[in-house]
């Protein structure tokens, strides 16, 4: 009895060891697999960007990552967009057709939720709507996906971190599994990402460029991922990244954006990325899955 005790005793210590080990330290899906895909603004090459279609897409074509833009309205919405005006994405200019440059911030949300932001990719979108970040986060927790939130120019408004942080929380995205392996929070500004870790040290940030590697370490005291541009990136670079450990103590990441063949893709694994951000995700993963 004493022997099968320990034998017991040992077998499950080992199995929680590899508990341990393989699933809730590391950031990546894969631990020594190949990069992670993410979907730019959802499956944008075969579905209107930042809809609800286009993470849809991504989930049909098996993708776990989908990336969006938030920004916000004039009466204090969050929508997802990616660019700072209304007129390339969406009708603005038919349905408001005075109302130039149709920027964002100057429509309120139901105004926004009148336009039609599919039929400029294909009619077999028409009709599709410029999602709240709320509608977007409950598609992504639908389809079981994972979300890579980019706060967009965030100059443009004050205190948007914060709001995006409580519509998170509101919709369960602050949640220890969510904020462990399904949220990651990026921006082109420091000084978001520096407010977004103040007021959520839990949550995993990625500060979007090419940092000199002298000053990587600035970037690791409140970021845990750098996120460059793939033309800008080369295996050294990606090295020197992964030599520094980021604010949560694990090494610096690279997801790196927007790759949309499979050369390209082969290339940027062959640098070792830790992410692939792109329109084609099928396209990408089909690359560097090694099958």
């Amino acid at each position: 009895m004493h022997a099968r005790a320990v034998a017991a005793t040992t077998t499950a210590l080992l199995a929680t060891t590899c508990l341990l080990v393989a699933a809730p330290g590391a950031w990546a899906d894969d631990l020594g697999g190949p990069p992670t895909v993410i979907a730019h603004r959802g499956a944008s090459a075969y579905a209107p960007e930042n809809t609800l279609a286009a993470i849809d897409k991504a989930a049909e074509l098996g993708i776990r990552w989908v990336e969006n833009d938030v920004q916000r309205t004039k009466d204090g919405e969050l929508v997802v967009i990616h660019d700072d005006n209304l007129k390339r994405t969406t009708d603005a200019e038919e349905v408001f057709p005075d109302r130039a440059p149709w920027k964002v911030k100057d429509f309120t949300a139901a105004e926004i939720a009148r336009l039609d932001a599919g039929s400029w990719f294909g009619p077999a979108y028409a009709g599709a709507r410029v999602p709240t970040l709320t509608q977007y986060l409950r598609r992504v927790e639908h389809n079981r996906q994972k979300l890579l939130l980019e706060i967009k120019n965030p100059e443009l408004y004050p205190g948007i971190e914060q709001q995006t942080l409580k519509v998170l929380a509101n919709q369960g995205w602050l949640d220890q599994l969510h904020v462990r392996s399904r949220l990651i929070v990026q921006s082109f500004s420091t000084d978001t990402l520096r407010t977004v870790h103040d007021l959520k040290p839990a949550v995993k940030t990625g500060f979007l460029g090419t940092p000199a590697v002298a000053d990587l370490p600035a970037y690791a005291a409140f970021a845990d991922q750098i996120n460059p541009s793939y033309g800008s990136i080369s295996a050294g670079y990606v090295a020197a990244v992964h030599a520094f450990s980021g604010v949560h103590g694990k090494a610096l990441e690279v997801f790196t954006w927007t790759v949309n063949d499979a050369a390209t893709a082969q290339r940027v694994a062959g640098y070792g990325v830790d992410g692939i951000i792109t329109n084609k995700p099928d396209v990408v993963r089909d690359a560097v899955s090694g099958d």
